[in-house]
């Protein structure tokens, strides 16, 4: 029986260990934005890009010998950096799906995707950062577009057909908060 408890203790012990170390993580993947880089390209993981090729293959692991999970049809799209290895970066993308890529078919271009609060609204682009301004469109869920500049809380959104200002909230490729020169 003693041989029991001591095993037990040992695993209460490891997950109290656990519990502490997930303690001091920061709450969501942005404040660790600033503190986590990198292992191989030194810049922060995550960050978002966007896919530079018009066919890009996700593997179900970073190496050539994995099956690839799905293509990527569509390029500017932009994706989160999650992980990296060597010459391959784990990205997610805005509907959460993840997998392994080659890093030269990413850009640092920075797009986003419109997401609104209900799939069928239609969410306004404004002629300044302001909500009194003219809505110059409303744009659909899922419409790609370059950010041209933000401020924390309004982007600079433009793309085939538009141009204006849109929350930043309402996008995906932009984290909250976050600044874009």
């Amino acid at each position: 029986m003693n041989g029991v408890t001591q095993s037990c203790r040992a695993v209460l012990a490891s997950l109290a260990l656990a519990a502490a170390v997930l303690a001091t993580r920061p709450p969501c993947a942005h404040a660790a934005n600033a503190l986590a880089t990198g292992s191989v390209s030194g810049l922060p993981v995550p960050r978002f890009v966007s896919l530079k090729a018009d066919k890009v293959k996700v593997r179900r692991g970073p190496n050539l010998d994995q099956d690839v999970r799905w293509i990527y049809t569509r390029a500017g799209m932009p994706v989160e950096i999650i992980a990296e290895f060597d010459n391959w970066r784990r990205i997610r993308d805005w509907e959460g799906a993840d997998g392994w890529v080659y890093h030269s078919l990413l850009s640092g271009k920075r797009t986003a995707v419109v997401v609104p609060t209900l799939k069928s609204e239609l969410v306004p682009l404004y002629e300044r950062p302001d909500p009194r301004a003219a809505v110059v469109a409303r744009l659909q869920a899922g419409v790609l577009g370059a950010l041209k500049y933000c401020t924390g809380t309004w982007c600079e959104f433009a793309g085939n057909g538009f141009d204006g200002w849109i929350r930043q909230e309402r996008l995906w490729g932009v984290y909250p908060n976050e600044k874009i020169d």
